[in-house]
């Protein structure tokens, strides 16, 4: 009665993923039989093996001989029945995947933008650049580098593309904000106008109407004018004014003289044909 009792509670103490070390008992077509120290033997398919060369097993005897041990992890607990896996099973399954979720992993590569983590799932996790820091990362490896244990927060995730996103400044605390300094607004109120002088009084005029500072300028002299000695350059452009005066004046001379040889041409014309009209 007390072994009973004794192997049922190393049975309840038996979970999925639990690591042990198994010896084997019995060897069958199928599978094979360990004992895996809880009192109660546990059995092992032939899918679950593994081939130290990766080939496909076709018989358990390739891969187990009776009395080895091996590593081995629960794959499942069901009706009193331990079933085993040389398999070793994921930390982290996708029902198990949250967003919010703190983890730990550890940086197995490196690219120009970001980490990827290692945290335990069937695929790493990708911590961005942009999501190592809360500051400007010029790039991954003035951050973390490879082999480095990181904690980050799991922000989303994807099963069908199998894609983590990780960032690890979701983890550090916010950058103190420097608050400026409170200005005195006294100082910085408008001052007074100054007061107003009393406009002056006009000035006494004489008797002539005139004020006194009409009166001095009316008595004061204008300087004689002296005329500025003109420039090489205005006498040039004198010359050439004189100059297209002059062609012009000839021009017109010229016009009117063509003028008048055409109208005496025209007056001779006129009396010559009149002179045979009447000879005629």
């Amino acid at each position: 009665m007390e072994s009973d009792i004794a192997v049922s509670d190393r049975e309840d103490e038996v979970k999925q993923k639990n690591h042990y070390t198994g010896k084997v008992l019995k060897i069958a077509l199928a599978g094979a039989v360990l004992d895996i120290g809880v009192g109660q033997p546990a059995a092992i398919h032939i899918s679950q093996l593994i081939s130290p060369s990766d080939e496909p097993i076709k018989r358990v005897e390739d891969v187990l001989q009776i009395g080895q041990e091996i590593d081995v992890w629960v794959k499942k607990v069901k009706d009193g029945r331990i079933e085993l896996t040389m398999i070793k099973p994921l930390d982290l399954e996708w029902r198990d995947i949250k967003k919010g979720m703190n983890i730990k992993g550890k940086v197995v590569r490196l690219e120009k933008f970001g980490a990827f983590v290692e945290i335990g799932a069937e695929r790493p996790g990708l911590v961005h650049i942009s999501e190592m820091a809360h500051g400007y990362v010029k790039q991954p490896s003035d951050v973390v580098k490879e082999g480095d244990e990181i904690e980050a927060q799991i922000l989303d995730f994807n099963r069908r593309k199998k894609q983590i996103k990780l960032s690890m400044k979701a983890l550090l605390p916010e950058p103190v904000k420097v608050e400026e300094p409170v200005r005195n607004i006294e100082a910085y109120q408008p001052k007074p106008a100054a007061p107003r002088r009393p406009r002056k009084a006009p000035r006494r005029k004489n008797e002539e109407g005139m004020s006194e500072s009409v009166e001095l300028l009316a008595n004061m002299q204008e300087p004689a004018q002296v005329e500025a000695e003109p420039t090489a350059m205005e006498i040039a452009i004198r010359e050439a004014m004189e100059r297209a005066k002059t062609k012009k004046k000839m021009a017109e001379d010229k016009s009117r003289k063509t003028k008048a040889v055409s109208q005496e041409q025209e007056d001779l014309l006129a009396r010559t044909l009149e002179h045979k009209a009447h000879t005629s």
